[in-house]
Formats: structure tokens, sequence, C-alpha cells
């Protein structure tokens, strides 16, 4: 599985920004696909994450009803809608997948280490 994520940008503190991870490869694994960020000197930090089959979305507590991740099934892809942007949300965002035939559940799909790929990141710079 290869992912591609795209859409990071400089924004000003109130702003908004739609990141896009688009799968290919084998696909057909894919049970759980999320968001995580890594700002400098900090580990990777869970933003969102979808079972990708079930449907489930999960986010965490700091950008509960500011982000919203949907997908498009036909394209493989999943974005993150960014709204109402704060300093804090400057990180690199990386997108990731985890394979596997069982519907992965919620604490899994809070932890890196339980995704088998990632993308490149895309780093988000909030700032005036």
């Amino acid at each position: 599985v290869q992912l591609q994520a795209s859409g990071g940008g400089l924004v000003q503190p109130g702003g908004s920004l739609r990141l896009s991870c688009t799968a290919s490869g084998r696909t057909f694994g894919i049970s759980g696909m999320g968001w995580f960020r890594q700002a400098p000197g900090k580990d990777h930090q869970f933003v969102a994450a979808i079972k990708w089959r079930a449907g489930g979305i999960y986010y965490a507590d700091s950008v509960k009803g500011r982000f919203t991740l949907s997908r498009d099934n036909a394209k493989n892809t999943m974005y993150l809608q960014m709204n109402s942007l704060k300093p804090e949300d400057t990180a690199n965002y990386s997108c990731a997948a985890i394979t596997g035939g069982s519907t992965p559940i919620v604490s899994t799909l809070w932890r890196s280490e339980s995704y088998d790929y990632w993308g490149q990141g895309t780093q988000v710079t909030v700032s005036s």
C-alpha cells in the first residue's frame, strides 16, 4: 500500500485547510486509516481515524468540533477538513493505514504503532 498526502500550507489562525490522503496498491486490505501529526521535538499525536470498512470515525479531543474526517471510496482517498485552526495545530501531518482482515478496535486506531503503512508528511503551519 502506498499513501500520498497533500494539502498542507501556511494559514492564519482561524483559517481552514483540507488535507488529502490517497491510497494505492493493495488497498483491499485496508481496515483502518488515520491522521497523525508531529511537532518538532514531540512524538506522533493521534488526530483522527476511520474504520475503513465499518465506517466509524474518531477524533482526538483537541480537534473535535473543528476537524472533520471524510472519505471517497471510489478514489481510495481520505480527507481531513481542518477549520478554526490554531497555532498549536502547527505540525507535520501524516496519514497511515492498518491492513488486515479484522476491523480494528478504537484503541488500536489511536496508537501510531498499530499502523502498517505511512505516507510522507505534509506541513501545516498556523501563524499570523
